[in-house]
């Protein structure tokens, strides 16, 4: 009778039938790191045993990253016997020290999923997809604006530039250094510049004034 697999290769397969990937090949690089940028290894895996019997407390946290390497989802990998939820304030802390948003708490049986600033964890069916990552960036980006465009209210004929140029700032590295450095002149090589134009001068004061202080640039930019 074949052996039932364990926590750490269930959800290794788990993982990458999902998408993710450990390791570096034809596809990309690798989309899962250990804390601290530490890339994945076969010898690192198999040192973990496949309960996580051989690491301390018997769980471990992968950082699965966007599709320009920044951290988005931290997934906590507990061993079987262990409650997915428990500990789940640590996993928490862990999540902001690195800005993400997002948490998964698995057994490799039962897996979570926890939207840190919209309350409580919510059962999973299977791990999300690096295409579900990106599509939460995108839903996080929308909620970006709507936050800015309750405070600031711009109006009618401002709201489609201002949004524009919102996003833009957040996910464009050259759009973001003209703007930062002043030099507008070269707004026209941009795709964006038009919007930036249109809008008012209070405006694009209060969208580079609210993007440097309430949104982490991180979760987004390359």
């Amino acid at each position: 009778m074949a052996k039932e697999a364990k926590a750490r290769l269930k959800i290794n397969k788990l993982l990458e039938d999902a998408g993710w990937r450990f390791f570096d090949s034809h596809e990309g690089k690798a989309t899962i790191i250990l804390e601290n940028n530490i890339k994945i290894t076969e010898s690192i895996l198999n040192d973990m045993g496949e309960d996580f019997d051989k690491v301390k407390n018997g769980y471990i946290d992968f950082l699965l990253l966007d599709e320009k390497g920044f951290p988005f989802i931290i997934l906590e990998a507990k061993a079987e016997d262990k409650n997915p939820l428990f500990g789940k304030e640590q996993a928490c802390k862990y999540a902001l020290s690195q800005n993400c948003r997002f948490v998964i708490l698995s057994n490799g049986n039962i897996h979570y999923f926890w939207d840190i600033e919209r309350g409580n964890p919510n059962v999973l069916s299977r791990l999300p997809s690096p295409e579900t990552v990106e599509g939460s960036k995108n839903e996080l980006l929308d909620e970006e604006f709507d936050k800015f465009d309750s405070r600031y209210l711009p109006k009618e004929e401002y709201f489609d530039y201002a949004k524009t140029m919102f996003k833009a700032y957040i996910v464009d590295t050259e759009f973001r250094e003209i703007i930062e450095n002043g030099n507008f002149a070269y707004l026209n090589v941009t795709p964006f510049g038009e919007s930036f134009k249109k809008l008012s001068p209070e405006l694009r004061k209060a969208i580079l004034e609210y993007v440097k202080d309430f949104v982490s640039l991180n979760r987004f930019i390359a």
